[in-house]
């Protein structure tokens, strides 16, 4: 029986994926910060429930101790993490510090953490939620972009690193997923000088949630990375995603820009 590490699992996407990966035959061990909370995933058979704050260094080192000394684990999904949307001169240091902290050093961290783990065994597999905001920038959103663009890149990097000991690293990147994201993972901040960005730019939402894929189907992109084999690092998720990571790449990155600016301004 294979075996997967969640972060980030008492919602959403991370509790979508432990009940696929459970629904396939594997163990999961599923953590958040209040595992205590948690009702629904108790009830399965074979899935672990563990404490993990991933902004706290000491309880990944003891979290991850403690999962691999009871258990062979395949596949980490590093899925933890929150939007932080604003305009960068109104965000406190404390709210950019736990963008940070949450949705790029937690990432780090954990993997950080297993890799002696999965070196020694040769084998491995490394998954981590980013978003099309990892390719792409709307406004209002700059840290969240840091932080999400900051794993893509960081994951192409390591896999030169880890691929020499067998171990795989990938990113699943999503459009709009129909989850509490909106409310429940989503921290904002308002200015009155973006009254009026703020206003384009979430305006039409409902309409843009319309294309969103349900956090099961996220799931089943999450699976497929995990058991296809391929040398491949980024997955990208949805339809919105795709159409968009699409017309990016027929128009190019810049000419991109521009068409989103003169879709926000006129």
């Amino acid at each position: 029986m294979k075996t997967i590490f969640i972060t980030g699992a008492s919602s959403g996407l991370g509790k979508a994926t432990a009940k696929l990966f459970h629904s396939k035959g594997w163990a999961v061990i599923a953590t958040m910060r209040s595992p205590e909370k948690e009702i629904e995933l108790t009830k399965l058979s074979n899935v672990t429930l563990l404490p993990l704050d991933v902004t706290n260094l000491q309880q990944i080192k003891q979290t991850v101790n403690e999962a691999v000394s009871t258990h062979n684990i395949d596949v980490v999904f590093n899925n933890a993490g929150y939007g932080l949307m604003g305009a960068l001169e109104v965000l406190t240091d404390e709210q950019i510090l736990n963008q940070v902290n949450t949705n790029l050093l937690g990432v780090i961290r954990v993997t950080q953490a297993f890799i002696p783990y999965f070196r020694q065994k040769k084998a491995g597999l490394f998954i981590s939620t980013t978003s099309m905001g990892g390719f792409m920038g709307f406004p209002l959103h700059s840290l969240y972009h840091a932080t999400k663009f900051g794993v893509e890149g960081w994951s192409e990097s390591m896999s030169f690193e880890l691929g020499q000991y067998n171990i795989g690293i990938k990113t699943i990147a999503p459009g709009g997923i129909v989850t509490d994201f909106l409310g429940r993972s989503l921290e904002s901040t308002s200015h009155p000088a973006y009254k009026g960005l703020e206003v384009k730019l979430f305006g039409n939402i409902d309409a843009m949630m319309e294309s969103a894929a349900t956090a099961d189907k996220i799931a089943e992109v999450v699976y497929e990375a995990a058991t296809d084999g391929k040398d491949q690092v980024r997955y990208v998720a949805g339809t919105d995603a795709n159409t968009m990571f699409a017309r990016r790449n027929e128009i190019g990155a810049e000419d991109f820009r521009k068409e989103i600016g003169k879709q926000l301004f006129g």
